[in-house]
This record gives structure tokens, C-alpha cells and sequence, in this order.
């Protein structure tokens, strides 16, 4: 029985909207039901492979604590297991260690929020691995913040890089892609020392959370020009990330050549999000995923920062109309369970504000510039991969240490560097 029909695979868990931070907090999953109503009541599902955490689990993989452990420390993985709300003031000492502050509480059933998330992204890379589809959506995915061993930015577990992995069981070169508002730091920090993954960040920079992805951050070792950043001022409209956008993925997919892309879609770039200061409309947002698929490239598309609850399934309900290439009318279906949310407007698409572009057409040339010439240094498709057995039956070879052993032991000496070149 073939359980795939469709070129797309979209997962949605019921369980994920019950999920709650606080009553305070900006991070609301209930963001990713309200996006999974609209694509229902759009009518969208119809040309997709649904699928669920139980499916997952049933027909295409376990996701347990032993996939988290793949790349976080089992320390870490073992806290998230037994901490709640009830119990965490007999873990304070650990909670302080793994940066569990106010961005991030302790989430009742923290454990099950983590593998619900994660089961999306590896679930979607799997399905992009074996062939069954050609996109995988998972709007509840896309957290990118979060390090081996420590809680960061309201994410948990590192459900990017745990799909990249996947992939690269079956892949040799993996493109990752964010154009959240915040730098995505947990996957480039993650892949930092290989050339079989190239990251590339458009964000907004200086006196912004993480504080991270600057122009020449690029990479090291192995790795050096795998790393792409694209720091932003406020202001960022359509015009400009349609300008920078386009030259900068032209010269990754000509130099790079990945086999897969991973394109983590937060919508804290919007206009009018609670939190970011880009004034991109859903269009202008939407346009990366139009681009992306020129290329024909399999695409795992997945969610991230969004904050102004009424936008995000917005943006989300658009671009997963985008991967169908099914067109969509701009009015609220009347049977949204939701639809109150989304007045007086009732629109899908509102006019975006009217704040200054404080990104200049002179500055962002001169990164394009420089992010061109950086990709110039490496060679086209040439990742190292002398011992990496490629194909779907190679799954299990995959060393993980290999990619990450390295980079904790390094990190204190590239500190170093930086601290010494800021001095000069």
C-alpha cells in the first residue's frame, strides 16, 4: 500500500497546540493548531500526505531519546525526561547549568513537547530521504536556538539540526536556510566544522538576541566558507530581502550544490510581529519559498520565531499554499474554528507598516559582495566525504561524532582568535 500519493508531506500532531510556556510568554504553540485549521478549511489538505506523531512513529521512524542524544548530551536529554513544574526546585542547580531562565521555563510534559516537535523534522527528513515526497512541511518545528547542552531563545531541542542529520545519512551536502529575524545560531554552531553543511542566516544584528552571525563569522576548519551571514539593520521590507536573497542562494546552489535544502521559515521577520523589527509582508516572506523551488531541489520546510499570533498561521497557511501551487483567496474561510483572531481584516494578507528601511541599497551590495566572494573559495559540490557511504541503505553509518566532537574542543581557541582580532 502506498501511504504517499502526494509530492508534498505536511505533519501536524494534535497534541502540539495543547503545549503551553505560560500565560505571558511570547512562544505560543497554539500559533501551529490555528495554522493547521486555515490549511484544513483552505482546503490544502486534500493534495498533501498528512501524517502525525504516531504515524511517524508507526511507518517511518522511533524518535526517542536516543535520536535527541544523537546530538544533545544525554545529561541534558535525561532532565528534560523527569523535570515539571511540580518538581524543578529540587533541580535548580542543573536547571541554571542547561539555561533554563525565564526565555526558557519548565514546561509541563517537556519531554513529550520535545519529541512531538522533533518527530516533524525527522519525520520530513526521512520522507525527503527515501524519495516519497519532494517537500516536507512542519510548521512546528524550526527551533533553532537550542545548543547540545543548554536551553536557549524558547527552544529546547534542535530539531534542525536533528532533521540535518538525517538527511546527511543519505545526502552528502545538506543547504540549511533562515530567514528568521534572530540569527540561527544553534545549527551553525552545530555544523560549524564541516563542509557537508552550508548555513546561511539573513538576520537582524547588533543589540539583537543571540548577539551572533556576524558577516565574517564563516566558519572553521573544515567548514571555513561553509558558514553564510547576512547581518540586517531594522526596516527590512520586500524590495530589499528579494535583493539580497536571490544572489546570495544563486551562488550557494552554483558553488555548493546541495542535494536538499532546509528552510526554517520563522515569521518574527513580519511586520508588526511582537518582537521583531523587519517589516517584511507575508507576500515579500513568501517570495524565499517561490525562489527556493526553482531549483528543483527536495525542500524540508519547517516553522521557527512568530509571535504575533494572528500573522503567523498567516504566513504559514500562504507557503504551504506555495509548495502545493495551489492559490488561495485572500478572506478567512468562514468554518475557520479561529476566524476572530484574524478581524476586523479577515484577510489572509494585510498591508505591512510603515516603518523607515534602515538597510541601505549601498550596505547591503557591499554584503553581497562579500558573501559572493567568500563562496568563490570553495569548490562546487565538493564536500569531504571519503568515508561516508551515500544511499537509503547506508542510514545507520553515520558517524556523529565526526561532526561534532571536534567543535567543543575548539571552541575556546576560536574565542580566543576573536578576542585577539578585536584587540588589534
Amino acid at each position: 500500500m502506498n501511504l504517499f500519493k502526494q509530492k508534498v508531506t505536511y505533519y501536524y500532531d494534535e497534541e502540539f497546540g495543547t503545549f503551553n510556556y505560560s500565560t505571558t510568554h511570547p512562544m505560543k504553540p497554539l500559533r501551529v493548531a490555528i495554522t493547521d485549521d486555515l490549511v484544513g478549511h483552505y482546503g490544502l489538505k486534500q493534495y498533501m500526505n498528512c501524517i502525525d506523531q504516531s504515524f511517524v512513529q508507526t511507518y517511518i521512524k522511533r524518535v526517542d531519546e536516543d535520536v535527541l542524544t544523537q546530538f544533545h548530551s544525554e545529561e541534558y536529554i535525561d532532565l528534560i525526561k523527569i523535570i515539571t513544574p511540580e518538581n524543578k526546585c529540587q533541580h535548580e542547580d542543573q536547571l541554571y547549568r542547561f539555561n533554563f531562565m525565564e526565555d526558557c521555563p519548565v514546561l509541563d510534559r517537556l519531554f513529550d513537547f520535545c519529541l512531538c516537535q522533533t518527530s516533524g523534522s525527522v519525520g520530513a527528513a526521512c520522507v525527503i530521504a527515501d524519495q516519497k515526497s519532494n517537500i516536507a512541511i512542519n510548521w512546528s518545528g524550526g527551533l533553532h536556538h537550542a545548543k547540545q547542552s543548554e536551553a536557549s531563545g524558547f527552544c529546547y531541542v534542535n530539531d534542525c539540526v536533528l532533521g540535518i542529520l538525517e538527511l546527511l545519512k543519505t545526502y552528502q551536502r545538506v543547504l540549511y536556510i533562515d530567514i528568521d529575524i534572530h540569527h540561527g545560531d544553534g545549527v551553525e554552531e552545530a555544523f560549524y566544522l564541516t563542509d557537508r553543511v552550508m548555513t546561511c542566516s539573513f538576520h537582524k544584528f547588533k543589540e539583537y538576541f543571540p548577539g551572533t552571525g556576524h558577516i565574517d563569522d564563516i566558519g572553521h576548519d573544515k567548514g571555513k566558507y561553509y558558514a553564510v551571514n547576512f547581518p540586517l539593520n531594522e526596516g527590512l521590507n520586500d524590495d530589499s530581502i528579494q535583493l539580497i536573497f536571490k544572489p546570495v542562494i544563486d551562488s550557494i546552489m552554483e558553488n555548493f550544490r546541495p542535494d536538499v535544502v532546509m528552510l526554517q521559515g520563522g515569521t518574527d521577520s513580519l511586520s508588526g510581529d511582537r518582537l521583531g523589527c523587519f517589516n517584511l509582508s507575508i507576500k515579500g516572506h513568501g517570495s524565499c519559498t517561490e525562489y527556493l523551488k526553482k531549483f528543483n531541489v527536495p525542500i524540508i520546510m519547517v516553522g521557527g520565531g512568530g509571535y504575533t499570533l494572528r500573522n503567523v498561521p498567516r504566513c504559514w497557511t500562504y507557503e504551504t499554499s506555495l509548495a502545493l501551487n495551489v492559490p488561495i483567496p485572500d478572506n478567512i474561510p468562514d468554518e475557520s474554528d479561529y476566524k476572530v483572531y484574524f478581524g476586523p481584516e479577515y484577510k489572509l494578507h494585510l498591508p505591512i507598516s510603515n516603518m523607515e528601511e534602515q538597510n541601505s541599497k549601498e550596505y547591503l551590495e557591499k554584503n553581497i559582495i562579500q558573501i559572493l566572494e567568500n563562496l568563490k573559495q570553495i569548490q562546487p559540490g565538493c564536500a569531504q566525504i571519503d568515508h561516508y557511504a551515500i544511499g537509503k541503505e547506508s542510514r545507520q553509518k553515520v558517524d556523529y561524532q565526526e561532526l561534532f566532537s571536534s567543535y567543543n574542543d575548539k571552541r575556546e581557541e576560536m574565542q580566543l582568535e576573536q578576542n585577539q582580532d578585536q584587540q588589534d
